[in-house]
This record gives C-alpha cells, sequence and structure tokens, in this order.
C-alpha cells in the first residue's frame, strides 16, 4: 500500500492527468491512484478499469477525451455514487432483509425471504450427512451439486435464520431450515479438518 508521500510522487510524474482521458486536476481533487497497477485515473475511469495486465494495456492504449466523460462526473456515475446505495442495503440488513439472492432452499415471495418446501428438506439433509461424516465429494454426487456449492451452502448463516452482508452478521425476519446446534457442529468439523490438514 503507498503512503502519502509516494502518492504524491505518482500524482507529480502523471503530472495531476487521468491515464486514460487526461482529465486535469492541479490539486488532485476527482483523481485516484488504482491500487492494482499504481496508475492516476479519475474517478470515471478508475471505476472502469481491469485487473488484468493483459486487459488494463489494452484499456490505457484506448484514449478517451476527458470533455467525453464529464457528465458521468458531474452527476455521479463513479464509485462514490453507489455509496449512499450500499448504505442503504447495510440498513436494511441490519433489519434482517435479504441483500442478495436466495439461498437454495427458500424463494423471494413479495420481497420476504420464504422456505421452498421443493429443496429446504435437501439442506437439512445435507448439513446432517455431513455432521455424521459424510464428505463433500459423496454429497456432491449424491445431490448434483458442486463441491464448493455444498462447502458455500455448509458456511451459510441463513440456514440459521440470519443475514450476511458487509461483513456483519444479523437476525433475519425468515425462517431458519435448521437448528444453531447443527450448524454449529458442522462449523465445529470444518474448522477441525483445517487442524489436521
Amino acid at each position: 500500500m503507498l503512503n502519502e508521500e509516494q502518492k504524491k510522487i505518482l500524482m507529480e510524474k502523471a503530472n495531476f492527468k487521468c491515464q486514460k482521458c487526461g482529465y486535469y486536476s492541479p490539486l488532485g481533487n476527482g483523481l485516484e491512484i488504482n491500487k492494482e497497477h499504481n496508475t492516476v485515473f479519475c474517478s470515471v475511469c478508475n471505476t472502469f478499469t481491469p485487473q488484468e495486465k493483459e486487459n488494463f494495456a489494452i484499456f490505457l492504449a484506448e484514449k478517451l477525451k476527458w470533455q467525453d466523460l464529464e457528465s458521468f462526473r458531474k452527476f455521479g456515475a463513479n464509485k462514490s455514487s453507489h455509496l449512499p446505495q450500499k448504505q442503504g442495503m447495510i440498513e436494511k440488513s441490519k433489519q434482517g432483509k435479504l441483500m442478495a439472492r436466495p439461498a437454495f432452499g427458500y424463494k423471494v415471495i413479495d420481497g420476504n425471504l420464504i422456505r421452498d418446501d421443493e429443496n429446504s428438506e435437501n439442506i437439512r439433509l445435507i448439513f446432517e450427512e455431513f455432521s455424521a461424516g459424510k464428505s463433500l465429494n459423496q454429497l456432491s454426487q449424491t445431490y448434483g451439486i458442486s463441491v464448493n456449492g455444498i462447502k458455500k451452502m455448509l458456511k451459510n448463516f441463513t440456514y440459521i435464520g440470519k443475514i450476511k452482508f458487509a461483513g456483519q452478521i444479523v437476525q433475519g425476519t425468515h425462517t431458519p431450515l435448521i437448528s444453531s446446534e447443527l450448524f454449529n457442529r458442522v462449523q465445529q468439523k470444518f474448522e477441525s479438518k483445517i487442524k489436521k490438514e
């Protein structure tokens, strides 16, 4: 991570200009240093900067005129414009509202997470069978779900009536599909497997 002095040097080397569109800001306002590539961009161009080096070179070679992006800059079509939206999503998640697509075993009706009777029994069985000693591979073959998918299910707080969003876990408004005790047994089993490896 760059310290303030390194950031200042990068800005000066770039002549306080976005390296894609040429947007100039002598005080650095509206300019950002892309952490992945240590390159100065305006906030609009930085939003679309690819992470992969081969794509980054192509992206950087295709120049734009800063004037063409001015309306995006003016009306906030950059990363900072998403902050109020994310803040609203965090607030809704604190109220126990779902902020992602429903977990397997649930469906959404009128904005509420509802038990999907067709698949919810399989969730309970997957947790119980893993707790009893079945491997991720065996469960994957039995239920036709990828090993990674099974692993994600077994770590998903949604199944005990909670919501996890932006690193926070809160009580949801939906019905749990399994008990907290079963969920905790499964998490302990994961931890003991990691310690053995």
